[in-house]
């Protein structure tokens, strides 16, 4: 099964593509790196929980969705590790100063209307449109009551209950061409024109506008310290995660994941090879039986250098590892795969990197 290394962490393409649903996004190469770089990010916190002996306590949310173990490590490791200062109340007053307008209550209306519904035929909107041009005459002319018009006339509740009045709205209460013309008029106002929507035809009025408020301070300190402690949070996350990204990186591959998402030993992790001494000999006997023309350069190479071959191995691997990028690791897992040992594998593909580098290919065009 091919595999990605995205931040230090082997995944799988299949593991990938399942992920990918989870991350819509304007394309789909975007949604398929916001779907490997969040199982690498997961992956990564679920090995930092397993090295710091974190138990797993799954929580359930307020829609009765329980975390699984996975998820609860991942938490709780960041629980953990991050230790976020409680903002001041000077931090939370320069927020509040410098945002004002973050902190009024929002305007309210209070408008009345007579909705007459519009039948489906060309006739009926018609004689809906022309009774609704007639009561607003009778309206603006103070022939007749709105509150009488609207309980004998208007299709909605509200006409029958409350001639017409609908109380105190918000912004976003009603449709949006009756509460543009209801913008546009002064208190007491009737539109001078009905307003049309998927309703029927409104006659509207004006009753009160209430601007919006700012609020004191100490009404909204609490609101404004949590906001922010989470942008605290989030930027002290981002930075952790980014560093736990980093120092996975350095191994190559930290982390795997298996095809069923589950984090398993990583399989081209190179510290110990590293060690003095030890990565010399494992390879070298390893070479010798593998491939033991491909040792002779490699011992060729360690002369001409004038130094051990362990030390050479060990300086070569150690640059490869200094500059290499996710892309060169993924191409390193592909020459590895199907190996008896994946990680000697890789050592000697590093190599050949350094002693036989491939050839360039170059490409004839002929000209007519």
């Amino acid at each position: 099964m091919p595999s990605l290394v995205i931040d230090g962490v082997e995944l799988p393409e299949a593991l990938i593509a399942q992920e990918i649903q989870n991350h819509p996004s304007a394309s789909a190469a975007e949604a398929r790196a916001a779907a490997a770089h969040a199982l690498a990010i997961r992956a990564l916190l679920i090995r930092r929980g397993q090295d710091l002996g974190l138990t797993p306590e799954p929580e359930t949310d307020a829609l009765g969705r329980e975390e699984t173990p996975e998820e609860a490590l991942a938490r709780a490791v960041l629980e953990t590790e991050l230790s976020v200062a409680t903002p001041s109340q000077a931090e939370c007053l320069r927020l509040y100063e410098s945002q004002r307008e973050r902190f009024r209550t929002p305007p309210l209306t209070e408008a009345s209307h007579i909705l007459l519904e519009a039948e489906a035929e060309a006739d009926g909107d018609a004689g809906a449109q022309a009774l609704a041009d007639d009561l607003i005459a009778q309206l603006r002319q103070g022939l007749a009551s709105f509150a009488d018009l609207a309980r004998t006339h208007s299709a909605c509740p509200s006409g029958a209950s409350a001639g017409g009045s609908l109380g105190q709205l918000r912004p976003g209460d009603l449709v949006g061409e009756v509460e543009s013309a209801l913008a546009g008029l002064q208190p007491g106002e009737v539109a001078a024109s009905p307003v049309r929507s998927r309703f029927g035809w409104h006659v509207l009025r004006l009753d009160r506008r209430i601007e919006g408020r700012l609020l004191p301070f100490e009404l909204v300190e609490d609101r404004i310290r949590l906001h922010l402690e989470s942008r605290a949070w989030t930027a002290a996350a981002t930075r952790y995660v980014a560093d736990l990204a980093a120092a996975a990186r350095t191994e190559g591959v930290a982390v795997s994941l298996s095809d069923d998402g589950r984090v398993r030993e990583g399989s081209l992790t190179l510290g110990r090879l590293l060690e003095p001494g030890l990565a010399g000999e494992r390879l070298e006997s390893w070479l010798q039986a593998v491939d033991p023309a491909f040792f002779e350069k490699v011992a060729a190479a360690a002369e001409a250098a004038g130094v051990p071959l362990a030390d050479y191995v060990q300086a070569t691997t150690a640059d490869f590892l200094a500059e290499a990028t996710d892309e060169d690791w993924t191409k390193l897992i592909s020459a590895a795969q199907g190996a008896a040992d994946p990680a000697l594998a890789a050592l000697a593909a590093i190599l050949r990197l350094k002693v036989a580098p491939p050839k360039p290919r170059f490409t004839v065009i002929r000209r007519v």
